[in-house]
């Protein structure tokens, strides 16, 4: 039996005194055998309070083993190195040359494992963005959901982060993101870093990236430079994972988080600037503080930002017209409200035509735009033939005319007491108001002056959903009101109203009346007194 440390002091304490095995052993009350053995451990330095390291089976051969190991690079199979060792008379079974196997696999690597630098950032110094896949939203024209992507950018210093939702990853969105990244942070850093992607990287020439001109002269207007990550480096390349990552978690929607889809591009915006507001204004782990305070200090090491964005690879520049629209290809597109007269640039990507605008300088924020101002994607469209203007409905969303082309009623709007009591009732008296009015049906103040009086005695509610249903029916009449709300205290439904007619006559017809009271004009006519 395993001694305790307190057994193991009085046997050495016993030892000392006596300086005999067997006198020592009567002292601690222990066996000879068991003096002997903590007296050899004390003496070969040997820790007597650990596990017993008894001699095995395979330790003969575990040079061999950590040579084969070695010359593999930690790759060799235990099986195949068994095969080996019984060859040169190993007797073990194979359990015994995986243990040894896998412990001289885990003293190699423990030699040979990667070692990295912590990253020492500083104020205005670095920035990132990555890119990561994001939720399917419905797209433009048909509505077919369809892939969006996450634009995911941080400051390495402050831990600001910024998601921005696209519809591609081509190099005008990746310069339109950057300049509302760095629009929403306020400034500038010395250096961006990203991946090794073809929009940033053109080529390598002896493993060095050779930069895109034309991110080149982005980062020249902005007075920054753009780096590439080094490959396979986490260090480099774990922030802006780690952001997207993130993003991701909290914004595509999955069994884990039980999102549900989005409805539209602008809902996901939404979204992705909730989340920037909520992960920039909680406290980071690393730095125990939140980002937005952070960045506060670190605006006063950025650099100024130009007054205009960087456009060279927007396409061309257009100017939004009166009616909300952009010219192109003599085809008329569609914008948002609130963009008349600013400066639009449009580009072919594929076969829809994306239209941008530089939002950082409105005076008044459009309630449809969420996330950060600047260089924004604000619609996007179907390429056309000339001729067929192409008219997004919610570009439009207070405009008098329906989508099939149809004009709109006006909204009532009551001019005194008796017209405002009716409206009062709810929607279904509006909506027999404009039935009413478009079918030229006559004494319409007397039959409103009517509702309202039903209204008071039976119940407003009640009123005003067999006014819905009449307007649903054409049923103007003046005990229609009336017949309705008895009809469904029967218990029948409203899809049980019958429309009547008045033109139509159930009467099968009056000629076989055509010769009633005449008399016979046969043969027999004069006998027939």
């Amino acid at each position: 039996m395993k001694k305790n440390a307190r057994e193991v002091m009085q046997i050495f304490e016993a030892l000392d005194a006596t300086e005999c095995v067997f006198s020592a052993a009567q002292l601690a009350g222990v066996d000879p055998k068991t003096v002997r053995r903590y007296a050899r451990m004390r003496d070969a330095g040997m820790p007597f309070d650990g596990p017993s390291v008894r001699p095995k089976l395979i330790d003969p051969y575990m040079p061999k083993i950590e040579e084969w190991v070695e010359r593999s690079q930690g790759k060799v199979r235990a099986d195949k190195l068994h095969e080996r060792l019984v060859l040169l008379g190993f007797a073990g079974d194979e359990r015994t040359t995986r243990r040894a196997v896998a412990k001289a696999k885990e003293r190699w690597k423990a030699g040979h494992r990667r070692t990295y630098r912590p990253w020492i950032t500083e104020p205005g110094l670095w920035a990132q963005f990555d890119w990561g896949h994001g939720p399917k939203v419905p797209g433009p024209g048909d509505g077919e959901p369809r892939e969006t992507l996450l634009f995911c950018a941080w400051l390495a210093w402050s831990r600001f982060r910024v998601v921005i939702p696209t519809w591609d990853r081509t190099l005008p969105t990746v310069i339109s993101c950057l300049d509302s990244t760095l629009r929403q942070i306020g400034g500038a850093p010395t250096y961006v870093l990203t991946d090794n992607e073809r929009t940033v990287t053109v080529d390598r020439v002896a493993g060095v990236p050779v930069r895109h001109p034309q991110v080149v002269n982005a980062g020249r207007h902005y007075g920054l430079q753009v780096h590439t990550c080094v490959p396979f480096d986490p260090e480099s390349k774990g922030g802006s994972e780690a952001t997207v990552r993130i993003a991701k978690a909290d914004l595509v929607p999955t069994d884990v988080n039980l999102l549900d889809q989005y409805t539209s591009f602008a809902e996901l915006r939404s979204a992705c600037a909730q989340f920037g507001d909520k992960v920039n204004n909680r406290i980071h782990r690393e730095t125990g503080k939140t980002p937005a305070s952070m960045l506060d200090i670190e605006k006063l090491r950025l650099h100024t930002l130009p007054t205009t964005p960087h456009t060279i690879a927007l396409g061309e520049s257009r100017t939004i017209r009166s009616d909300q629209t952009v010219r192109f290809g003599s085809v008329r597109y569609s914008t948002p409200p609130g963009l008349v007269g600013r400066e639009a640039w449009v580009r072919v990507d594929g076969d829809e035509l994306v239209v941008v605008v530089d939002l950082s300088h409105l005076i008044r924020r459009p309630a449809w735009l969420h996330g950060p101002a600047g260089l924004t994607e604000v619609a996007r469209h179907q390429i056309a033939l000339p001729g067929r203007p192409v008219i997004e409905p919610a570009h439009y969303p207070n405009h008098p005319q329906r989508v099939n082309g149809s004009p709109r009623q006006p909204r009532p709007k009551p001019s005194n007491e008796a017209e405002e009591a009716f409206l009062k009732i709810g929607p279904g008296a509006e909506s027999w108001l404009i039935e009413a009015s478009a079918r030229g049906v006559a004494r319409i103040r007397t039959k409103m002056a009517a509702a309202v009086e039903l209204a008071a005695l039976i119940g407003v509610g009640e009123v005003d959903l067999a006014l819905g249903l009449a307007a649903t029916a054409d049923r103007f009449e003046d005990e229609a009101l009336m017949s309705i709300i008895q009809h469904r205290r029967q218990g029948f439904r409203a899809d049980d109203l019958v429309v009547a007619d008045e033109t139509h006559s159930v009467q099968p017809g009056t000629s076989a009346w055509a010769d009633f009271g005449r008399t016979n004009s046969g043969p027999d006519q004069g006998n027939s007194s």
